[in-house]
């Protein structure tokens, strides 16, 4: 009798014992409890309490967690109806503060998103909900973030995952789109034929820029031919009048002919008559060609000649020229 009672005693003291050992799991606390009064917490690893006084009263998640907000419609600022969701991403950071300060951590907190996103997300045009997430995205994190610290939690990104405007917004939204895409291909277009046109009137500018300064510069070369033949002539002509001073006269018969010849070449090159009929004193021209012959060997055989008589002129008479059509 007496083995039986002391072998349920020590079974007794066995399961005292190992009542009053807790194991808290890695990435969570245990809050402790005596006669359902919190007490302390438990941290990861082994921790021993006081059996049938103390246990164990909220095992708290303190790894960061997803919580999703679910799809809602919002009406925005321009009275637009848009269907949104999102998700939040949090961390506990005192247990005690999660367990005891709000009933239910996880409904509250999709509560206040919830109710926020709708605040943030109304006072925006369409606009501005489709292109300015990040900036939703901020504002809701501070709001739920500064709403939450008082229940010992860490908000530490809030994120929309989807916002869907109504099927007729999204026609108007593409016609409009496109409407704007048709009207900047516009203007390019114009903007392009714009700048052909400058250009075109810019090379025509340039080209009759150039085409003055070419008319200048060959003006200024047939003025300064002109110039120069001017001289030559004026020249030769000083240099015939010496030689009659001189009292030679082949340099005379050298230019009278010439100046002969030239007028009969002229109207030779006349484009209105096809037969012309003149008189020519015959011998004169064939004794102011001999002149030239006279003076030309002279020249080359380097010496002065003196006055000669021209050869005897023929009877005066009158040349028909014929020019036949090339």
């Amino acid at each position: 009798m007496g083995l039986v009672i002391a072998a349920l005693l020590a079974f007794i003291v066995l399961i005292y014992l190992l009542s009053s050992v807790k194991v808290v799991r890695q990435g969570y606390q245990y809050t402790i409890e005596r006669f359902g009064k919190f007490t302390s917490v438990a941290h990861p690893g082994l921790t021993i309490i006081i059996p049938f006084f103390d246990r164990i009263g909220r095992r708290v998640n303190m790894m960061e967690q997803v919580l999703d907000i679910p799809g809602q419609e919002i009406i925005t600022k321009d009275n637009a109806m848009v269907a949104v969701d999102g998700v939040v991403f949090f961390q506990v950071l005192d247990a005690a503060k999660a367990a005891y300060e709000v009933s239910d951590l996880y409904v509250a907190i999709m509560q206040l998103s919830t109710t926020n996103l709708r605040t943030v997300m109304g006072s925006m045009d369409l606009d501005e909900t489709l292109s300015k997430r990040d900036e939703i995205n901020t504002r809701l994190l501070q709001v739920v973030d500064h709403a939450t610290e008082a229940w010992g939690v860490k908000i530490t990104r809030v994120e929309l995952k989807d916002i869907r405007p109504p099927a007729d917004i999204v026609n108007a939204m593409t016609r409009q789109m496109k409407a704007e895409r048709e009207k900047r291909a516009t203007i390019l277009e114009s903007e392009a034929a714009r700048q052909n046109e400058i250009n075109r009137a810019e090379g025509q500018k340039q080209a009759q820029i150039l085409e003055a300064e070419g008319r200048k510069e060959a003006a200024f070369r047939d003025a300064e031919a002109r110039e120069r033949s001017a001289q030559a002539e004026a020249a030769a002509t000083k240099m015939v009048s010496d030689a009659i001073e001189a009292g030679s006269s082949q340099s005379l018969n050298y230019f009278i002919a010439q100046k002969y010849v030239d007028a009969v070449s002229q109207f030779a090159t006349s484009p209105n008559a096809k037969t012309i009929l003149f008189p020519v004193e015959a011998t004169q021209l064939i004794g102011t060609l001999g002149g030239i012959g006279e003076l030309a060997r002279d020249a080359l055989a380097g010496g002065g000649g003196g006055n000669r008589p021209a050869p005897p002129a023929p009877p005066r008479g009158t040349v028909p020229v014929t020019r036949g059509q090339s």
